[in-house]
């Protein structure tokens, strides 16, 4: 292990220290509106989030915006291929910017960019982007690559399910966490946007596009091309899955476990937050560990997405009255 790496580890584990944590999270929620929450967060290290006079939409892009800061601090700790494992782990935030100028390109109101410094993928090469041929040939260009459609959906979606299979290049566990989210990426837009099987192609045979639930799928399918880069962590069988069920049982064990027990769509967000449980543990059992890799800074960067989502959730609780957490705990 270099130099660098041993203080990578150090510092990972020292900002993993920093997060709310599941049981203040939850006080948090409990909270009976937006600015008591805010008060409470003004002493942690979600500070930016606790000021008083945000918005809701503003507080939780203060805490994801605390989150993308100490990344950018740990890689300044980290040697070169620290850094890239970091850049594909963190790749969410150049996906929210991608968003912002596909709302943006759309005549949409857009929310400010993320600033990315040594985080970025290929973000300073799409920020001109003017349209959206525009933009795909700039993704086609870089460690993206072309995201298999010109379309807006097509372009959100395809981003999604190559950040899976970068993250997928990594080793154990975060290649498990991207399986299961690609399980959950094409189960959503499969059977939770009830759309019909991917067409049959490089000798993939199509199965019926019906979906659990028996509602008659949308008349436009997947487009495959899109799809691929989660495909290659699911294997063909899952593309022409008619059932949800059917998908499941076709998926190999790696991704499988992140659908046990969803036995319809209304079940997908269950699966989600289940997803969101197995890496913040999987994290931290890596800040346990000492030896001369990367888990430290692997579980560094889990447990603090996993706790600003739960921060993010408890604000939102917070906003809304806080009493009744039930609804908070299942997604928590």
């Amino acid at each position: 292990m270099t130099a660098g790496w041993v203080a990578g580890n150090v510092r990972a584990k020292a900002m993993a220290r920093r997060q709310l944590g599941a049981d203040a999270a939850r006080r948090l929620a409990a909270c009976t509106s937006l600015p008591e929450a805010q008060r409470m967060l003004a002493a942690t290290s979600y500070a930016p989030a606790g000021q008083p006079g945000q918005s809701l939409a503003a507080a939780q892009r203060a805490v994801a915006d605390t989150v993308l800061w100490d990344l950018r601090v740990l890689a300044g700790w980290l040697p070169r291929d620290g850094v890239d494992l970091l850049r594909a782990v963190a790749c969410w935030f150049e996906l929210a910017n991608v968003d912002e100028l596909l709302q943006s390109l759309a005549g949409r109101p857009a929310h400010e960019e993320f600033r990315l410094g040594a985080l970025a993928t290929a973000w300073p090469r799409l920020r001109p982007a003017r349209s959206l041929a525009g933009l795909r040939a700039a993704l086609a260009a870089s460690a993206w690559h072309d995201p298999g459609g010109g379309s807006e959906s097509d372009i959100r979606l395809g981003l999604r399910a190559r950040w899976a299979a970068r993250v997928a290049a990594a080793d154990d566990p975060a290649r498990t966490w991207a399986a299961g989210a690609a399980a959950l990426l094409l189960a959503g837009e499969r059977f939770g946007a009830a759309r019909a099987a991917l067409p049959a192609r490089s000798g993939r045979t199509a199965a019926d596009p019906a979906d659990v639930t028996g509602t008659p799928p949308d008349s436009a399918p997947v487009n495959s091309a899109v799809l691929d880069g989660a495909l290659t962590l699911l294997g063909p069988a899952a593309a022409t899955a008619g059932t949800l069920g059917g998908l499941r049982d076709a998926l190999p064990g790696r991704a499988r476990w992140a659908l046990a027990g969803v036995s319809s769509p209304d079940g997908l967000w269950l699966a989600e937050a289940a997803w969101w449980t197995r890496v913040a543990a999987d994290g931290r059992a890596l800040l346990r560990t000492s030896g001369p890799d990367s888990g430290p800074v692997l579980g560094a960067v889990a447990v603090l997405a996993a706790d600003a989502r739960r921060v993010c959730a408890a604000l939102e609780t917070a906003a809304r009255g806080g009493g009744a957490l039930e609804a908070y705990d299942a997604v928590a």
